[in-house]
C-alpha cells in the first residue's frame, strides 16, 4: 500500500504521485481532474481504495523530480478554494504542571484561525510576515487533513506537516491581539501520509542568516507529546457547523512545542527556516520576508 500522496501542476495539469521526491529517482505521476481526490476519499472505504482507483485508471506519465515545470499544491486544496487552515493553542504536556488523566472531561484548547487553504505555502516558498513583527517563533506541527462531503459531514484523509510562523511577541504583549499573530504565512509540506495521526514525530530546526546556521534545536509534535487526544480536537472542532461548509478541506494544525524564542532567539529579515521531521524523512524549508506583497496562488 502507497502510505503518500501529493498533487501537483505539471505542464498546466493537475497530477497526483504516491511516493515523495528522490534527487536522481523520477517520479510517477497520474493524471486527475480538479476535485476528483476529493470526491474519491469522500466514496472509499480505506485509502488503499483511492490508490488503488487511480493507479488503475489514469493515465501515467514519467517526469524528474527537479523539473521546474513540477509544482506542488497544498494537499487536496479545492480549485475554488473552499478550504480552511486553522489550529490549537498550548497543546503540549510540557506546557502543563500536570499529566492528563484518562476518561476526564475534555476541555477544548484555544482554537485560532490561520487563514485560507490558498495561502499554505509550499517548501521553497517565501514566507511573508508583517512589515514590523514584534518576535516571530517557528511551528513545527502536525496537521491533519479532512474533507467534508455534500452533507458537510467530515472525511479524514491523513495528516501532513506545517511550520505555523506566528508574532509570539505580539501575542505576549496582549493575548487578545493573537488574531493578528497568527497573520503571518504558514509552510505546508504537500505530502499526505495515509494513515492514523502519528503518536511519534521527531525533528530538528535550523535556521540560517547570511548563510550560516544562527540557531538550532530539536522537538517532538506527535500524539505522545501532546497533552490532548488528536482526534478529541478535531472532533469538538467539527461540532461547529461553520467548519462542515458542503466540499470545504480542512487542514488542523496541532501545535507545537518551545522553539528558538524561547531559547532567546529572534528570527529576522531573509532569515531560513529548515524543519527537518526526520522521524518522516520529510523536510519544509522557507525563507521569511518582513513585509511585502502576498504571492497569488
Amino acid at each position: 500500500m502507497s502510505s503518500i500522496l501529493f498533487e501537483c501542476l505539471y505542464r498546466g495539469e493537475r497530477y497526483v504521485g504516491f511516493d515523495k521526491p528522490d534527487a536522481g529517482r523520477p517520479l510517477e505521476l497520474y493524471q486527475v481532474c480538479a476535485g476528483q481526490l476529493q470526491a474519491e476519499f469522500i466514496a472509499a472505504d480505506t485509502p488503499q481504495q483511492v490508490v488503488d482507483s487511480i493507479v488503475t485508471h489514469a493515465e501515467k506519465i514519467t517526469v524528474g523530480s527537479g523539473d521546474p515545470e513540477l509544482r506542488y499544491l497544498p494537499p487536496l486544496l479545492p480549485e475554488s478554494g473552499n478550504a480552511l487552515l486553522s489550529g490549537f493553542m498550548r497543546t503540549h504536556k510540557s506546557k502543563y504542571e500536570t499529566e492528563p488523566v484518562e476518561g476526564e472531561p475534555f476541555v477544548a484548547p484555544n482554537w485560532f484561525f490561520k487563514g485560507f487553504g490558498s495561502w499554505a505555502k509550499m517548501p521553497g516558498e517565501t514566507l511573508i510576515v508583517p512589515e514590523k513583527p514584534v518576535a516571530l517563533i517557528e511551528e513545527p506541527e502536525v496537521a491533519l487533513v479532512y474533507v467534508n462531503d455534500d452533507e458537510g459531514n467530515p472525511h479524514y484523509v491523513g495528516y501532513t506537516f506545517g511550520n505555523d510562523l506566528c508574532d509570539i511577541g505580539l501575542h505576549r504583549e496582549n493575548p487578545g491581539w493573537n488574531p493578528y499573530c497568527k497573520l503571518c504565512d504558514t509552510s505546508l509540506a504537500p505530502w499526505v501520509f495515509l494513515g492514523e495521526p502519528p503518536q511519534s514525530v521527531t525533528g530538528r530546526v535550523t535556521i540560517e542568516r547570511d548563510g550560516a546556521t544562527a540557531w538550532e534545536g530539536k522537538f517532538s509534535c506527535g500524539g505522545d507529546s501532546l497533552y490532548y487526544k488528536m482526534r478529541d480536537m478535531a472532533d469538538h472542532l467539527f461540532t461547529y457547523p461553520a467548519v462542515r461548509r458542503p466540499g470545504m478541506v480542512n487542514y488542523i494544525l496541532l501545535g507545537a512545542d518551545e522553539a528558538s524564542f524561547h531559547d532567546g532567539f529572534r528570527i529576522g529579515d531573509g532569515d531560513r527556516i529548515s524543519i527537518d521531521f526526520s522521524s518522516h524523512k520529510i523536510g519544509l524549508s522557507n525563507v521569511v520576508q518582513f513585509g511585502g506583497r502576498p504571492s497569488v496562488r
